[in-house]
């Protein structure tokens, strides 16, 4: 068994990108012995995971919404799936956008005025304009040690605001709602302030707060 998989791992670095850039999906899971990664990592095309006997890993790919359970074998990270040796994988397409996993140096920047203003137009000409998150606890990855603040654009609701620092953050960079018991309105707009950065999303109208993939509650503010 040891040789086949030295023999898969062997094949796929010759076939894996000379340089990984950017990261292609997050670690939703991990159970059993799994090398080289972490629950809440990222990971970029041509990273190479060796899954021990009975192990498995979910992985959540952020430009295709395809979520991923492997058993087992030898993984490849592909740009929008894997490739599997050895293994068995399981794949769903869950809700998820793109816009809200990976924020734009012109949305961070903007101005709080600014992005109040867009907000209201895009609801004017359609909500779906705004990056959409489709559980009711967002997960936010931000830089530890400031504070979060969440306000209501489009209605009355009280502003929350958490300190980003301690065990509040899952593995250094990740603040999760759910976690956290914390919860925002489905169908709701909303604006994440995190020191100069704004940014505006909704939830989506169908959003409960049942257990949902990680990719389809992320917003990535760093």
């Amino acid at each position: 068994m040891k040789s086949l998989i030295g023999a898969c791992v062997g094949a796929f670095c010759l076939a894996a990108p000379a340089v990984a850039e950017t990261p292609a999906a997050i670690v939703e899971d991990i159970q059993g012995k799994v090398d080289g990664i972490a629950f809440m990592d990222y990971v970029a095309p041509g990273k190479i995971i060796k899954l021990g006997p009975k192990a498995s890993v979910t992985l959540s790919y952020l430009k295709s919404c395809q979520r991923e359970t492997i058993s087992e074998g030898v993984v490849l990270v592909g740009a929008e799936q894997s490739t599997v040796q050895l293994g068995e994988v399981k794949r769903e397409k869950v809700p998820c956008d793109t816009n809200a996993a990976k924020l734009s140096e012109r949305e961070a920047n903007q101005s709080a005025a600014t992005t109040f203003r867009t907000v209201r137009s895009d609801a004017k000409g359609g909500p779906a304009r705004l990056p959409t998150l489709y559980g009711v606890s967002p997960v936010v990855q931000a830089k530890a040690g400031g504070t979060l603040v969440i306000e209501r654009t489009d209605g009355k609701e009280p502003t929350i605001s958490v300190p980003l620092k301690g065990e509040a953050m899952v593995g250094g960079k990740f603040y999760d709602f759910a976690k956290a018991g914390k919860t925002l309105t489905p169908g709701g707009s909303y604006l994440a302030i995190l020191g100069a950065k704004r940014y505006a999303f909704q939830i989506d109208a169908s959003a409960t707060s049942s257990p949902n993939p990680i990719i389809g509650r992320l917003l990535r503010l760093e």
